[in-house]
């Protein structure tokens, strides 16, 4: 009888210990389930912080870019260009809509359309104001003019916003002021 209960002592002291084990290994796997989560919860809201701060700044670069067009172009007027376009591509923000870019309602505006019946697709020919984006986010679509295929039936392409539209107004277009 005595041999039997150190064997049974150490059997449960084993399970025990297994047990304990693989407690151990569940709160560690939690933990650092938890740093992760909070880490990516972290980063999306700096994301977003950064994107609310670049956004409100898009007036100011709209209006740079005015008085780049319209006025001489001083040497503070470069400087104060040059150090807004360095932090903002700091910052991560980048240019959206170029000049024979294929059209891209994600990522532009058509606010004319311009039929041509030789045109394989639809493509940005005039940019009026350019979009940006923040990673895959887009702070703003790009105003674009649209040369491509004539819209079946008469009707506007997809996102060419129509007469009635407030998004279409001129005082809503900063580059059509000129």
């Amino acid at each position: 009888m005595g041999n039997g209960r150190p064997r049974t002592e150490n059997t449960e002291l084993q399970r025990l210990l297994e047990e304990r084990t693989t407690d151990l290994q569940r709160v560690k796997a939690e933990y650092d389930n938890y740093r992760k989560r909070v880490r990516r919860d972290r980063l999306a809201v700096r994301e977003a912080a950064v994107a609310n701060v670049l956004t409100a700044l898009l007036p100011v670069l709209d209006a740079v870019d005015r008085a780049c067009e319209h006025e001489p172009v001083t040497p503070g007027l470069k400087d104060i260009t040059g150090t807004l376009e360095t932090q903002l591509a700091t910052l991560g923000m980048q240019e959206v809509g170029k000049e024979g870019e294929k059209f891209d309602p994600t990522r532009h505006e058509a606010v004319t359309h311009h039929p041509d019946t030789t045109a394989r697709h639809p493509t940005c020919t005039k940019v009026l104001r350019p979009g940006y984006r923040l990673g895959d986010r887009l702070l703003r679509p790009a105003y674009v003019e649209v040369t491509g295929p004539p819209p079946p039936d008469g009707q506007p392409p997809r996102n060419e916003p129509r007469a009635a539209d407030s998004r279409t107004e001129r005082r809503n277009i900063p580059h059509l002021h000129r």
